[in-house]
Order: structure tokens, then sequence, then C-alpha cells
């Protein structure tokens, strides 16, 4: 009988258990993306996780529009980033870095560029930006031509990732950034070898993973993506022709593992008219598969014990509780996190959630 508390390998990576952190976005570097001596604390307070996936990191300037969100594209970045992975290892924990291009859900305001997308679509809502809030800039449409030197983007991420030191870096393929708008017939208006059937919509997905993986091996890449409804303003017509081939693609490539962001137990944002896709996956996939979305612990162990997942990774949980998996198998209360602190820049509600005594 599997559990939470069960070790797992993660392809390369021994995790002691299977409490994943999953990447948390938390705007604690520089203005120039550049992270920050209290980032370590941070990270090591939570080195007790089977694996920590690091907060999702920019692969390029272009690629990055959140205000104090670190980056992994310039040497003051790998060296800021050494110390962090340093001080999780000196505790005895495994960091991998989540490689992000936010596409679209840029903003000019943080990265001087018009934002890039698929096709030139513009996202709803309003975006973070240094002077608050902004609505969101319509996107171009990448170049085909163009496509070379995103690559090289992300190969360029993952070499400067293993050089600070990472067990493995994760691609950040969910959450409506620039490879699911790739992805997804909402966004995805193109006629070239990049649009159209679910098969060139994919393209984009398995060209950046292998690129990834002929520098970091496939034991140590792994893949986020997010097989659910509407997510920030990007969605498919027909989810399961896109999503099941993606994963299978994945499997074939030889990826050590992957996670899927789906509805969570009362739907996508409380919806429950959104199917999860995570069976038929699992068909295809047959390598570690991790489920997010705001289990809870008795959720978590179930779908553990039934093999509809091997790992489960937790993000507000692992926020507000370092200590999460010594919580979760003592049956301790867990401290509530602060919305207000998410994303400010001080060490209230970042270090100072206090361990279980």
């Amino acid at each position: 009988m599997t559990t939470l508390f069960d070790p797992i390998k993660l392809g390369a990576i021994a995790a002691p258990n299977r409490i994943i952190m999953a990447p948390l976005t938390r705007g604690r570097s520089s203005r120039g993306h550049v992270p920050s001596a209290l980032m370590a604390e941070y990270y090591a307070q939570r080195a007790s996780a089977g694996l920590i996936i690091t907060e999702a990191t920019g692969i390029s300037q272009e690629g990055l529009g959140w205000p104090y969100a670190p980056g992994i594209w310039s040497d003051e970045q790998v060296e800021a980033w050494k110390p962090i992975v340093r001080a999780v290892h000196d505790k005895g924990g495994r960091i991998v870095m989540q490689l992000w291009h936010m596409g679209r859900m840029v903003h000019s305001n943080v990265t001087g560029l018009q934002p890039v997308s698929a096709s030139p679509t513009t996202a709803p809502g309003e975006a973070h930006t240094y002077d608050g809030k902004k609505p969101y800039e319509q996107a171009r449409a990448l170049d085909i031509s163009e496509i070379p030197r995103l690559l090289a983007d992300y190969e360029n991420a993952t070499r400067n990732a293993l050089a600070a030191g990472f067990d493995g870096v994760q691609i950040h393929a969910a959450n409506g950034y620039l490879i699911d708008e790739f992805l997804r017939d909402s966004t995805n208006k193109r006629t070239d070898a990049y649009g159209g059937e679910p098969e060139n919509r994919i393209r984009l997905l398995r060209e950046v993973t292998e690129r990834v993986i002929s520098v970091a091996g496939a034991d140590r890449t792994a893949v986020r993506l997010s097989p659910n409804g509407e997510t920030q303003g990007t969605i498919d017509s027909n989810p399961i022709s896109v999503f099941v081939p993606a994963a299978k693609m994945l499997y074939d490539l030889g990826l050590a593992w992957l996670e899927l962001r789906e509805p969570g137990p009362n739907g996508t944002f409380g919806r429950t008219d959104q199917p999860k896709l995570s069976p038929q996956i699992r068909q295809v996939f047959k390598a570690p598969l991790v489920l997010n979305s705001d289990y809870t612990l008795e959720e978590a162990e179930t779908a553990v014990l039934e093999d509809r997942a091997d790992a489960i990774s937790f993000g507000r949980k692992f926020l507000a509780n370092p200590d999460l998996p010594h919580r979760f198998k003592s049956g301790l209360p867990l401290n509530r996190d602060e919305m207000k602190t998410w994303y400010s820049q001080g060490p209230q509600g970042y270090v100072d959630y206090p361990a279980a005594s």
C-alpha cells in the first residue's frame, strides 16, 4: 500500500516522500530579476519536501513580465541562485527550477517589450506591473523565424540552472503562458507548422522539451501542464485531443515525471463542470505523475493510495507551513497563509511562518 510518505524516484532524483512543493511566485528578487539572499532561507526552510519546484523563473527578459520575479538568463542570476540551491542541499533537500516564458501575460512596463504569443491576442484582466495593475497588452505573433531563438533561450536557461547546482528543471507549459498558448486553440490561430491540428500545436512543446533534454538529460527534465478549462483566458475546444497526445509524446521522449495542474476537488476556481483528464493521461504517460490543485491531506492520500497519482504537489499549504510533511504525518494543524504578503518584497509572510514546535 503506497502512501504519501513513501520514497519515490523522479527520474534521477530520489525523493524521500511524495509531498512535492509546487511552484509559487513570491516576488522577492530584485527589480533586475536577481534572486535575493532572503530566498535561501525561504527554500531551505522547506527542504523536507520530497522535492521543491522553484517559483517560475524567467528564461529571458522577453518572457519575464512579473515584477521582482527571478530570472536565469544572466551570469549574475546564476551566481545569486547558487547559495539558494546550496542552502537546500545542506538541509538534505532536492530542488528543481521551473523554466518560464509568460507569453502574452507579459507587460511592457516590466520588460520594455511587446508581449509575444502564438497569435495576436490579448489576455483578459490586468497585469501586475511596477506601477500597479495595468490592462494586458495585445501580443504579437511569434514569427516562425524566431522559434530557433526561443529554443536557444530554453537551452541557455537549462545550462544556467545546472550551473547553479539545481537537480533538474521543469518546463512551465501550463496556466495560459507561452507554451500553453500554443497548445490551445483559443489562443493559437496560426496557419503554419505550429498551428491548426493538435499535432501542430504540440510541436513547440516537443521542440522545447527536446532541447532541454539535450542539455539536462531526460531523467532530470519534467513538464507542467494544465489540462483544465479556462486559465487566464486560455482554453481549448477539445482538450482531450491535445493533452493526451502531448502526454504520450512526453513519455516517448523519456520525460522523468509530469505534473498536472487540473481542476481541483471542487473544479477550477470552484467550478464543477470541468472534467479531469488525468485518468486518460495516466494511461499514456507511464512515468511518475504528480497532480496539483488544492488537495487536502485526505484527498492526496486517497489519490496516491488508489494509484491515480504517484505524488501530489502543494502550493499555498507549503507557503504557510515550511514543515508541511511533518505536520501531515503528525496530524498537526496548519498555519493559514496571508494573501497580502504573497507578492510583497520583505520577510513578512515569507520566512516568518513558524514550524511546529
